[in-house]
């Protein structure tokens, strides 16, 4: 029997999502496991794979279609040989897609119909691909046999076709980018209009306030060296960012008092040292998380980062992987800025901006002298947090930091 393939909720906070694109055409057979369509959540470009096996008899909402809410039907999945029908399964209306792109119906849209008119008396069923291919290859519809179900015009059939012409030039989609005289035009991405919505709601809902310390690099980057230059694995090296992420679980284990997040009821204070790591894609900012950040060795941080920063950039993090979350960590050392002041990422209470390492004169005891010092700002929801708290946080950071040995015993 024709089932529902629905609109997935592929994170905790996902309440709409956004059709990238298709896998599979309308007639393909699909097997549980295949992937079959791209979603754009509110945090990524992810995969969705198919539970069922079947035909892929009808696909309701077109690519480029937002704002799709979770649990709505995007196409119809049916048994080989089984008729489609008429609406999905549960009877919800389908999404109405733009006019460049009709959602395919039992019922052609009226461009269908014109051409069915001026073809043949009877209706010609035709996917929405189909008719493209056709009409750029200069092919008549009802030259066509169809093989989909109720005998409906697919992919497969037009490319069979001898009739083919050259292709004509495809349109620029709905969502394209549009140049008007000096001003380019691009429209925002799901996952940008979901970071401009929470950072708004995290500067004028939380209350923040910022404290900076000057730490002293030296210590750490030796230690740094020693451990890379006996490293077994040549290919494998440890980062200033992997070190700071085990200095600030030790810090958070020392000082708990920032593992924590505020709700109106009570304040949540968290066992677990799960740190959040601010990692910079094309459509935006993702924060894998490494968890347990206070008990892993070095190497162990090196390779889950490396690893998680990976997939972030290739969107292939699993919800778990970047949902949830104790404490962030943004690191813009690598662009040599001095300093800056991070935004709380809701619901934590606190992250750290590290800035770059440079070579500053320190004062020691009555000499001067030359050191690596860095800047680092915490950000704090002072709901949660007290000024004399996180000060606490950031010497202790500072201390573990600058006497870098116990990050590896």
């Amino acid at each position: 029997m024709a089932t529902d393939i629905l609109m997935p909720a592929l994170s905790p906070t996902m309440t709409e999502g956004k059709l990238a694109r298709w896998l599979k055409n309308e007639g393909d057979k699909v097997s549980a496991g295949d992937v079959i369509a791209e979603i754009e959540t509110d945090k990524a470009t992810m995969e969705v794979e198919a539970v069922d096996e079947g035909i892929l008899g009808r696909i309701l909402v077109q690519e480029g279609i937002e704002g799709v809410a979770v649990n709505t039907p995007i196409a119809v999945l049916v048994e080989e040989g089984e008729d489609v029908p008429a609406a999905s399964s549960g009877q919800t209306p389908a999404i109405v897609a733009p006019a460049a792109e009709p959602v395919a119906a039992s019922t052609p849209p009226a461009s269908a119909k014109a051409a069915s008119r001026e073809e043949s008396s009877e209706r010609i069923f035709v996917s929405p691909l189909a008719k493209r291919m056709a009409k750029d290859r200069g092919i008549a519809l009802g030259s066509l046999n169809g093989t989909g179900p109720n005998g409906r015009i697919l992919k497969r059939d037009v490319e069979k076709s001898g009739n083919a012409a050259p292709v004509a030039p495809k349109a620029a989609p709905a969502t394209a980018v549009a140049i008007e005289g000096d001003v380019k035009r691009v429209p925002n991405s799901t996952m940008r209009k979901v970071i401009a919505r929470r950072l708004t709601e995290s500067k004028t809902q939380v209350p923040h306030f910022y404290v900076s310390v000057d730490i002293e690099l030296d210590a750490l980057l030796a230690l740094r060296s020693k451990l890379n230059a006996t490293a077994e694995d040549n290919s494998f090296k440890i980062s200033v960012n992997d070190m700071m992420i085990k200095a600030v679980g030790l810090a958070l284990k020392k000082q708990p008092g920032l593992n924590v997040q505020f709700t109106d009821a009570e304040t949540l204070h968290f066992e677990n040292v799960d740190i959040s790591m601010a990692v910079s894609i094309p459509e935006g900012l993702i924060t894998p998380i490494i968890r347990n950040a206070d008990l892993k060795s070095l190497r162990e941080i090196s390779r889950e980062a490396k690893d998680l920063a990976k997939r972030a950039r290739a969107g292939k993090l699993k919800p778990e992987e970047f949902q949830g979350g104790t404490f962030s960590i943004s690191n813009m050392g690598m662009f040599g800025v001095r300093d800056f002041a991070a935004i709380i990422n809701p619901p934590q209470a606190g992250i750290l901006a590290i800035a770059s390492g440079e070579k500053r004169a320190v004062v020691r005891g009555d000499q001067l002298a030359i050191a690596t010092v860095m800047t680092a700002t915490l950000s704090v929801d002072h709901r949660a947090v007290d000024g004399a708290l996180g000060a606490q946080w950031l010497n202790a950071l500072r201390d573990i930091v600058q006497n870098p040995y116990t990050l590896v015993v």
